[in-house]
């Protein structure tokens, strides 16, 4: 009786209760929507706080909203203490058990944090290759990369949630704004520029809220998570990261700060990509060698959590930072070329991130003189809108 409990109570329009009232997240709702007639497992994957929780409640709301039966939509807290001892197969029974359903019958089975529990890749492939189930996943670690026997491959659509974009913050936010109110939007700008996106923080602006999440982060995601014993390390690389935010950096440096081997540099790094706090960016090569060994660029997830650090001074790296997490989804490499550097380069574009300045004269030259399709000085709200 206390699973069957604990399952009612994570799944209250069984019996009705459920309300759902948060800010809409349109454009990952929608890629849910349209993604729930195939077979594939659905991850919403991201930063620990960034919404994914949220997002899969509004899909919930909007599945009963369009007649699908409450008893068809089985939502489950995998890092939920009072189900820690039950695998997703014995939950799935219990959940039949309750709505009388037999094993052909189709259903959503919706698990958050689904990297919580060990060898949880197992149990998804089992259910995908044997039951008539959808199902709709949520974590805040790259789960796939550490799939390590890659039993998911063809099997998933993953989905990133990223922090708010400006439109998204000017909607939680609730600003009235016509398109001609320019120092309105400047100024809530302005804002975004220090708040960044993630949405409580952007409600409630309450710094520790900001630092509790940056601790979760650091210690479930990154220590726990990769059973780390340099703590006091994983510390000291995070705020040199926040400082280091759209500068050029090497393992090689990171390691002689730190004192570390640069195979330890690497892999640490990889695991603050790993729980999307920082993004690393190559430089532009058409030599693979100078690809690798050249210095990378790196972004954090979030500039609201770089300000709570490092003070909100650096406007041009928050700024160039905003701009990365707007065309991330393109891939972009960094441009260097006789140390004259253009912040981002993509399959079509030349991107430069300058917060209320202009080209320089060097990187007006490679501007004009460089073949491609797209060529888009970034400068201020407008690229955001």
């Amino acid at each position: 009786m206390e699973i069957e409990a604990e399952l009612f109570k994570q799944n209250p329009w069984w019996e009705g209760k459920f309300k759902e009232k948060s800010y809409p997240r349109d454009k990952y709702t929608k890629q849910i929507l349209n993604n729930l007639k195939s077979k594939e497992i659905i991850i919403l994957t991201g930063l620990r706080r960034v919404g994914k929780t949220t997002i899969i409640k509004q899909t919930i709301k909007h599945l009963l909203e369009n007649k699908t039966k409450p008893e068809d939509i089985f939502f489950i807290s995998m890092d939920s203490f009072n189900l820690l001892e039950f695998s997703i197969h014995q939950l799935i029974e219990e959940f039949r058990k309750v709505h009388k359903k037999s094993s052909s019958d189709f259903f959503y089975l919706i698990l958050d944090e689904v990297s919580s529990r060990e060898n949880f890749e197992r149990e998804l492939k089992s259910i995908y290759d044997n039951e008539n189930i959808k199902i709709i996943c949520s974590s805040s670690i790259a789960t796939l990369m550490r799939d390590k026997k890659a039993s998911l491959t063809g099997r998933t659509k993953t989905i990133e949630v990223i922090p708010l974009d400006f439109q998204e913050f000017l909607i939680f936010k609730e600003a009235k704004i016509i398109k001609s109110d320019s120092a309105k939007l400047e100024s809530y700008f302005k804002d975004y520029l220090k708040i960044g996106g993630i949405p409580y923080y952007v409600l409630t602006e309450d710094k520790e809220y900001l630092n509790e999440l940056i601790e979760g982060i650091i210690y479930k995601d990154i220590i726990a998570y990769h059973k780390i014993t340099a703590e006091k390390t994983i510390k000291e690389l995070f705020i040199l990261l926040c400082q280091r935010v759209g500068k050029p950096m090497s393992y090689n440096k990171i390691s002689e700060i730190l004192k570390i081997s640069v195979d330890s540099a690497k892999r640490f790094v990889s695991y603050f990509e790993k729980a999307y706090l920082f993004y690393i960016v190559d430089r532009y090569s058409k030599s693979l060698n100078e690809k690798i060994t050249s210095p990378k660029k790196i972004y954090i997830g979030d500039v609201g959590i770089k300000n709570l650090i490092t003070g909100f001074k650096d406007l041009g790296a928050s700024y160039e930072n905003l701009v990365f997490l707007n065309i991330k989804d393109k891939n972009p490499n960094y441009y260097l070329d006789k140390s004259i550097e253009i912040d981002f380069i993509t399959k079509d574009s030349l991107i430069e991130a300058k917060y209320n300045q202009d080209l320089n004269k060097n990187q007006k030259e490679i501007f004009d003189k460089f073949k491609i399709k797209n060529k888009i000085v970034a400068n201020g709200y407008t690229f955001f809108i």
